[in-house]
């Protein structure tokens, strides 16, 4: 798969994961790594430049080899780190990943690469069981981006809401576990053990 230069990669890992109570970026799912340079190195193989989305007290956490991009805290929820990274660098389409997604593979990311619709606002995966898209693992283009912040600056911050009220190009993974959102630690427990069992 050749890079797309107008492709930029963006691992969501600035919430204050209270759920979980600890950091799920921290989280090591892949023997040593933690979870967010796992997805870091993973969105590199794909994506011209890959960003962390984080927040100013998580910066001393990252490795020296990764780059971020420290939330502005113009808004609330998960958009506001989508749109930080939006206004650094307008004219480029987002890759966007949450840190809490422990079952992404390779597989899902050249899917989602390789269906992109760049005439839509974003695309976006859905499972099959919900049908609703998944706005924290989609690609978000420029014109997707600059519609989502108007969306906001008038009062809603679901991203999941915005993106249902748009025409958008909607991809299925080839089992719904692969979009399994893990938020509590019984969630980790549950990922840990799906990794492990696919290398026995």
């Amino acid at each position: 798969m050749i890079l797309q230069n107008d492709l930029y990669g963006l691992i969501l890992a600035g919430g204050k994961s209270t759920r979980m109570n600890t950091d799920k970026g921290e989280l090591a799912y892949h023997e040593s790594i933690s979870q967010r340079s796992f997805l870091y190195q993973l969105l590199k193989k794909y994506c011209q430049h890959t960003f962390i989305s984080c927040r100013a007290a998580q910066v001393v956490q990252l490795r020296k080899d990764e780059t971020f991009i420290e939330d502005e805290n113009m808004y609330k929820g998960p958009l506001n780190g989508i749109l930080s990274a939006h206004h650094l660098y307008p004219d480029k389409a987002w890759l966007v990943i949450a840190v809490d997604l422990p079952l992404v593979t390779d597989e899902t990311i050249k899917a989602l690469i390789n269906q992109r619709d760049i005439g839509q606002p974003a695309t976006a995966y859905a499972t099959h069981a919900s049908k609703l898209p998944e706005p924290l693992l989609a690609i978000w283009e420029p014109g997707g981006l600059l519609a989502a912040e108007k969306y906001i600056q008038a009062g809603s911050t679901c991203p999941r809401k915005f993106l249902m009220a748009q025409e958008i190009k909607m991809i299925y993974p080839a089992d719904d576990a692969e979009l399994f959102n893990a938020n509590h630690y019984n969630d980790y427990l549950e990922a840990k053990n799906r990794i492990a069992s696919t290398h026995e």
